[in-house]
């Protein structure tokens, strides 16, 4: 059974709700989770937050975390999940933010970079990792992390 299928059902199982709130990945994650039948029980919306000015007009991030943070970094990605979560109230919501490629990337931050947030009712946490391969395989990976993300913790 793929990540999907599992979180749907785990969530139906616990009652719990979902939330996303994607850049990078642009409505992936969203589209994995409402491809299972039955998701519609437990996840809420997503929001596509692509341009910064989305992404503070939306999810209300903070200007000054995307002017000194900036929109890759795990301080936005938070503000993101925390944002997704309680506007579209729900139990969980996760993330994602980063660098696809092929360009965009610095040293500081390299193409594959993928920060993630992930907002619960016990507060928000974030990590980051770095993935390779072309665009669609970042976002691919990037996707995938989002979804194990959402079952752990739809798990605990």
């Amino acid at each position: 059974m793929n990540l999907e299928n599992r979180l749907v059902e785990a969530c139906v199982a616990r009652g719990v709700t979902l939330a996303t709130a994607e850049s990078c990945t642009g409505g992936l994650v969203a589209a994995r989770i409402t491809a299972v039948s039955g998701s519609s029980a437990v996840f809420l919306g997503g929001i596509v937050s692509y341009a910064n000015a989305a992404k503070m007009a939306l999810l209300g991030v903070p200007q000054p975390v995307l002017e000194q943070a900036g929109a890759v970094s795990e301080t936005c990605a938070a503000a993101m999940a925390d944002g997704a979560r309680q506007r579209l109230k729900a139990d969980l919501a996760v993330a994602v933010t980063g660098i696809a490629g092929p360009t965009g990337g610095t040293p500081e931050k390299p193409v594959g970079l993928v920060c993630f947030g992930l907002a619960a009712a016990d507060g928000v946490r974030t990590e980051h990792r770095i993935f390779t391969g072309d665009r669609e395989a970042v976002r691919l990976q990037a996707t995938e992390h989002a979804l194990a993300l959402l079952l752990d913790a739809a798990n605990r």
